[in-house]
Order: structure tokens, then sequence, then C-alpha cells
């Protein structure tokens, strides 16, 4: 697939670099001159200086002929514009274009009736904001990721040593849980991936991703956090445009608090969200977190635009007893640091960003990628088509199917039925697969069994 990215920045280079490893044509541009050889040094894909909407910078890319232009500059004119000329001037296939102010995502802007010719606009705040919605609606966990329309949910959450299942094999969670049906998909201890996670024994602070239907997740989590409660009390720091949105869905069901230190932004806060107490000030004052009882609180979110300003506010609120912390992470330099840290989750608007443009990317049918582990794994939905003679899975028995190591198939929806398949359970055309890959080098050999092989006709 011939692909030309616009921007090198983090979501750019981090996109460039897992399509090359699945042996795309890959071309990036930018007019940051160091970053391309950055990118060159590392990559096998050619790079180009210019302007990313400019004409003769995209002729010099190569976009005519092209099947994909990913439009991820830090300006919304830059993508939007370079859309509408990848249609008029080289009529390129498809066209991504990240998009992030809200004024525009409030306007007609993509589709066959849109003022500009983008086929997918992706907006990192709405998909940070959702993301972050998630984790607060299930409390515990550290990653919640949604397939299946919603009907089924897999998480991540850590093993608590007050949990019966702490010593214990996976195995052990049928006598627990008889009515739950779930699948373990991986088991990560020290950031490493345990072999054959199905008969592991559980040790006390190990990271199990789990995938169960919606209404099964909160008591399959309760057996692992035997302290698990429902947040109640929410304080974001930062009234930006992720803080807005995450208080405006919150503000119906739980207590919320929004720090803004703009006087300004925070009076339009307050105007704006009437069930939320908006207060003026620094998310990092140590005297305001205290008179608002920060110790009381079951979440600090860190949302503002400074990497710095997050941290260090979430690991002061964490001080001061907060129950949980989240703090947005956008230099991939800083993840490191927060593992030294006792902030809870780290979210990285790159990761999620990625996650949601390769959804659109990937070959075959699929519905939805989900970027794990700061890029490290990846979950997708993925629909099986074909028959035995046309396809690699269909018809086959799990167990026949060649699946990397790291894969997994956790689920399948087949007539709007979740099953948890065994090994000798086979694939049927049209059957909707969840399959979790612990390894990401492994996603194009995941990706090519779903390939559907046509005979050629003949005369």
């Amino acid at each position: 697939m011939k692909i030309v990215i616009l921007g090198a920045g983090q979501v750019g280079s981090n996109t460039a670099e897992k399509l090359a490893s699945e042996g795309n044509d890959i071309t990036v541009v930018d007019t940051n001159t160091s970053l391309l050889e950055h990118l060159q040094d590392r990559l096998d894909i050619r790079t180009v200086t210019g302007h990313a909407a400019y004409p003769e910078t995209l002729e010099r890319a190569g976009l005519r002929g092209a099947d994909l232009l990913v439009a991820v500059t830090q300006n919304d004119e830059v993508n939007m514009i370079a859309c509408q000329v990848a249609k008029t001037l080289f009529q390129t296939k498809k066209r991504i274009a990240r998009i992030r102010s809200t004024p525009y995502l409030q306007t007609r802007l993509g589709g066959e009736n849109g003022i500009f010719s983008i086929d997918v606009i992706i907006s990192p705040e709405k998909l940070v904001t959702d993301y972050l919605f998630d984790l607060i609606s299930q409390p515990e966990v550290t990653e919640s990721l949604a397939f299946f329309d919603g009907m089924a949910q897999l998480v991540a959450v850590r093993v608590d040593d007050k949990s019966e299942m702490s010593g214990k094999p996976v195995k052990h969670l049928l006598s627990i849980l008889p009515e739950v049906s779930l699948r373990v998909a991986a088991i990560f201890r020290s950031d490493k991936l345990l072999p054959d996670a199905g008969n592991s024994m559980l040790l006390s602070n190990d990271e199990i991703f789990f995938l169960a239907k919606r209404e099964d997740i909160t008591p399959a989590i309760k057996v692992f956090r035997p302290d698990y409660q429902p947040y109640q009390q929410i304080i974001i720091g930062g009234g930006g445009n992720i803080g807005r949105q995450l208080a405006e869905k919150l503000q119906n069901n739980l207590s919320v608090k929004v720090i803004e230190q703009n006087p300004e932004q925070a009076s339009q806060l307050a105007k704006d969200l009437p069930d939320c107490t908006v207060l003026q000030g620094d998310t990092g004052d140590a005297e305001l977190l205290k008179n608002e009882h920060i110790e009381e609180s079951d979440v600090f979110c860190a949302v503002t635009n400074d990497d710095e300003a997050n941290i260090l506010s979430a690991m002061l609120a964490k001080r001061m007893k907060a129950r949980k912390v989240f703090s947005i992470i956008s230099k991939a330099s800083h993840v490191d640091l927060i593992r030294e840290t006792k902030i809870d989750i780290a979210i990285s608007p790159a990761q999620i960003t990625i996650g949601s443009l390769l959804t659109h990317i990937r070959k075959g049918d699929v519905v939805m990628v989900h970027s794990l582990r700061q890029g490290a794994a990846e979950a997708m939905e993925i629909i099986a088509h074909g028959d035995k003679k046309t396809s690699r899975v269909v018809g086959r028995q799990i167990s026949e199917i060649p699946l990397p190591e790291s894969s997994t198939v956790a689920a399948i929806l087949r007539d709007d039925d979740i099953l948890f398949p065994a090994p000798q359970d086979r694939i049927d055309s049209g059957d909707h697969l969840v399959i979790f890959t612990a390894n990401r080098k492994d996603v194009q050999a995941v990706e090519k069994l779903f390939h559907v092989d046509f005979p050629e006709k003949t005369d």
C-alpha cells in the first residue's frame, strides 16, 4: 500500500514506523529537516521536505498514484487544504485528516457533501476524552477498550495482593465466577509477556488483560481488586478542550470539579458547566488542592497542554492521598519517567490517535484497532470473509489457524452472540473476531491470514 503521511511529529512518525514495519510504501512530508533525517536513519521510508499543502510538495512526495493520504500536521488548515488538493489534483483514493479545533469539528468538513474532501476526520481531543470517560466509568482498570459496538470490553487490571486469585492459576477463576464467561488474552509480569496465559499462575501486581461481555466486567474486576468502589468525586486539572468535554460527559452522574488557571476561561467554564464546580487556580497549588479536599477525591485527572505541569500536579495529588491519579503525557520521552512515579495511569494522546488511524488504514475488513501498552501491543476487531477455498481462517478450527505465538482469539461475535471459543471451534464467514497481539511485530502476519484470495476468472 502506497501511503503519504503529512507531519513528522509524534503521531506521524509513530504511524510511519508501524506501517513501514508492515511492508507499506511510506513517504513522510514535513518542513523540519532534522525530524525527517532522524526518521530516515531508523526506518526504510522516503522523506520530502516542504509545505504539506503545496501541490509541488505533494507531487514530489508521490501523491499521484498513492492509495492513501494521512494529514497529521500540527495545523488544522494545512491538513484540510492538503486533503482538498489531494482529491482535486491527484485523485487520491482515500484521505484522512487530524482536526483539533472545535469550531471546525462542528462544521461539515468531510463526507460526500463536505466542504473539504476528507474521508475520515480524527479528533485527538475527542478520542482522549472518550478514553478517560471509559476509565472513570470502569474503576480500577488500567486500560478499557470497547468491541462489538460496545457489547464487549477488553480491560487490563493489576492483581491486588489481597485478591483470592493471587498465587492461584487462571483456571481457578471459573470456581469463583461460574456464571461469568471471559477470555484471558494476556498476562504481563514486570512488563514481560507470560507464555500460555490460560494456564499461568497469577502473582500480585501482574497485569491481566481479559475480554468479557460489558455486564460481566465489574464482577471480574472485583475478584482481582477486592477494594473496588465506584468513583464519585472527580477533580479535573485543566479546563481546555479535553477538560471541558470530560466534565460535560461526567457532570450528570458524578461530582466534578474543574481547575483552570486562566481567569477568562474559568469564568466561561463556570457558565457552560452549571453542574460542575469551576475553580480558578493552578493545578499544582497544594493549598488549593488541600482546600478542595483532594484526599476525598476518587480521581484526579491532569489534562493540561503541559506535560510537566500534568506530571507534577498528578504526583502532588497522589502524595496528598487522591485515590487514583491520571495524567496526559504527550511526549514519548516522558513515558519512562512516569514509570518511576506513583501516577496510576498515563494517557498518550498520540497512541490513542494512532489506534484510530490504524482502524482506517489496515487492510482487510478491520472494524476497530486499539493500541495498547504504549504501542507495544494491539487488539483488533476483524471480520472473516470467504470460504475454505479462498480464506485461511474460514471453515477451520482455531487450532488449525497459524496465528503468531503472541496472538490470541479473545472472542467471536456471531449473529449477535458473543462466543469465547475453544481451540476446536470453527470460524464462519461473517464472524467478527477480537484478536489480541502482544507483540506488534506480529500484526502484519495476523492481517495476512484474513486476506481473501479470490480465484482468477477463466473464459
